[in-house]
């Protein structure tokens, strides 16, 4: 059995499903689909860049959206392979409003112009240049989860991804984030400062959240036709109003990756395939499960992998 995976921030590149675009009118429409929904060039800037325009959280969202988008249509019309026999779609972060999308829970415009206000939201929730993420490499979530309740009084910091075995993505204020760097120095845990403007998946993206609430409840879902796994509980989620409910509070809760993926492999899962830009998904499983069979689709020669 496999899984369909979506990929989340981080995943982008300029000139990201140029191929797909180049050979494929449909590609091109949902690319100009996305630019008259938006009212912007949002193709240009993946097709061309600039990079740090591409790189602004309110323009990656829907760019890696549109991306994963295509590629997944492209894999549904050029193939023969049965796509939709997927036992669960799965994505990280924004990666789960693909998923939603590609099981036609929610529609393409829909879809591309919520990302947009999400991006925008989180991008601004806190002022820019006061609030980041760390990585920690080679530790367990629990030993991170006791440094930060036993310095809960010097520092504030929160797990905002647990992406796989050895990889653990901290949120918070950079003054609370050095000093939480410090203390995993002295433990000699080793931790990386991620090149990103915003401390995503904690309570700092409160006001975010409000924002999206407003959204999400008034918009019309439908039932996914794959059963999709939530961020929040590493579980399957179908019921419209759980759908809606989990989607709101994943802005301000930890991306439950390792246990998402293992969740799936109890299930029986033994084959993973990656529809969108890059290979960091694919990364984080083979950290988790090196004995599942990992495909990504990124050109036209992957299409043959199928």
């Amino acid at each position: 059995m496999f899984s369909v995976l979506f990929p989340g921030q981080g995943s982008q590149s300029i000139g990201m499903a140029k191929v797909f675009h180049d050979n494929f009118d449909y590609v091109k429409i949902f690319f100009k689909e996305a630019d008259d929904l938006l009212n912007s060039s949002i193709s240009k800037l993946i097709l061309e860049g600039p990079k740090d325009q591409l790189d602004l959280t309110e323009n990656t969202q829907p760019a890696i959206f549109l991306v994963s988008y295509s590629i997944f249509h492209v894999l549904k019309r050029e193939t023969s392979f049965n796509i939709n026999a997927a036992k669960y779609f799965a994505g990280h972060s924004l990666g789960e409003y693909s998923a939603l999308a590609c099981a036609e829970s929610l529609t393409f415009a829909q879809t591309i112009k919520l990302l947009k206000k999400r991006g925008y939201a989180m991008q601004t929730a806190v002022p820019k240049g006061q609030g980041g993420m760390l990585a920690v490499l080679g530790s367990d979530i629990a030993i991170i989860n006791e440094i930060l309740d036993k310095n809960k009084d010097i520092f504030n910091c929160y797990i905002a991804n647990d992406n796989s075995v050895g990889q653990i993505v901290i949120s918070g204020n950079n003054k609370d984030l050095e000093k939480f760097s410090l203390e995993l120095i002295n433990n000699k845990i080793k931790n990386i400062k991620l090149p990103v403007s915003a401390p995503f998946h904690c309570k700092l993206m409160n006001s975010a959240t409000k924002i999206m609430k407003a959204e999400i409840s008034n918009l019309d879902f439908k039932s996914p036709i794959i059963d999709i796994i939530s961020n929040v509980t590493s579980e399957p989620v179908n019921e419209i109003s759980d759908i809606k409910k989990l989607l709101i509070s994943q802005i301000e809760k930890p991306v439950r990756w390792r246990e998402i993926i293992n969740y799936m492999i109890n299930k029986n899962i033994n084959k993973f395939i990656e529809i969108g830009p890059g290979k960091v998904l694919s990364g984080l499983v083979k950290r988790i499960n090196r004995n599942v069979e990992l495909i990504q689709i990124n050109d036209l020669e992957d299409l043959k992998k199928l």
